[in-house]
């Protein structure tokens, strides 16, 4: 049996980043992805943990269902998109047409082989790492396979301690953006799709090279609104309550600025301390705020 590098008795580390213990999956099955069979039309989407993951998911769905309407499946975004380090609850194994939807928190040395060598099609979604902490703290209430926070202060460290699951928010832009040349690699903020949507569609359309109609485009972001998806069960991971996997709903506002409603002065100034040393040589932006 493989021996885990714990860091709690709910998460262990490996190669920089911080997996599930209770999820199931051991080093060697980390490793054996990198070996997964690629084809140069599958569509990865990446994300460090409470980026925009399941918004992007249903937004990649509707743009292939609208391209390759004989493929349109009756079946969750979950099981249409596997989580590739996600195999006890996701069968990324199972038969699909081409192209092919994969999501994954993994980092770059850690994906399969192929998505360089083979130039797959990658789309990275970030999110201004203030609400990323906040989103993570709620779904580390929700999800089952994670420890409760005994704090939001608590939580507050261990994010910037790169201590949460997945590791370091910090690490995980920085390794894709120093990766970009690298891969066929899309960079999207969250940001800008709550700002203009269906600006964000119309630039991933043309990434994805799938010429859709306007009234296409219209239907894909009418689609993937936060209300309509609130209450579309093959979006919003609703079986997973069912399943009790999770606790409680994890689509929670889809804002840009809760983070306020959390953090306190000192917080706010110690964590932007954190970003500046961090962050300060590269050319990324965020949006901190957007006025509802």
């Amino acid at each position: 049996m493989d021996s885990l590098d714990l860091l709690s008795p709910y998460l262990f580390r490996y190669k920089g980043k911080n997996f599930a213990v209770q999820e199931g999956v051991k080093p060697k099955d980390l490793d054996a992805l990198q070996h997964v069979e690629v084809h140069p039309s599958d569509i990865y989407l990446i994300t460090y943990p409470k980026s925009g993951t399941i918004w992007m998911q249903q937004i990649l769905v509707k743009i292939m269902d609208a391209a390759h309407p004989d493929q349109v499946e009756e079946a969750t975004n979950r099981i249409r998109v596997p989580w590739l380090e996600g195999s006890t609850v996701d069968n990324f194994l199972r038969e699909r047409p081409d192209p092919r939807l994969y999501r994954t928190h993994l980092s770059p040395n850690m994906l399969p082989h192929g998505v360089k060598t083979k130039r797959t099609k990658v789309v990275y979604v970030m999110r201004n790492p203030k609400d990323v902490l906040v989103s993570l703290y709620h779904f580390a209430h929700s999800w089952v396979m994670l420890e409760t926070p005994k704090s939001f202060e608590d939580f507050f460290q261990d994010f910037l301690d790169g201590k949460a699951f997945m590791g370091s928010w910090f690490d995980h832009v920085r390794e894709y953006y120093n990766e970009k040349d690298q891969m066929d690699i899309l960079f999207v903020k969250y940001e800008d799709m709550l700002k203009d949507v269906r600006g964000e569609v119309v630039k991933l359309c043309a990434f994805l090279e799938k010429a859709l109609t306007d009234e296409a485009i219209d239907h894909v972001v009418e689609m993937s609104t936060f209300k309509h998806m609130k209450t579309d069960p093959s979006a919003n991971y609703k079986d997973l309550i069912e399943k009790q996997r999770y606790q409680k709903e994890t689509m929670r506002k889809g804002v840009a600025g809760d983070w306020k409603n959390f953090f306190t002065v000192a917080q706010n100034e110690l964590f932007d301390r954190v970003f500046t040393e961090r962050m300060n040589n590269l050319p990324l932006s965020f949006t901190w705020e957007i006025k509802q």
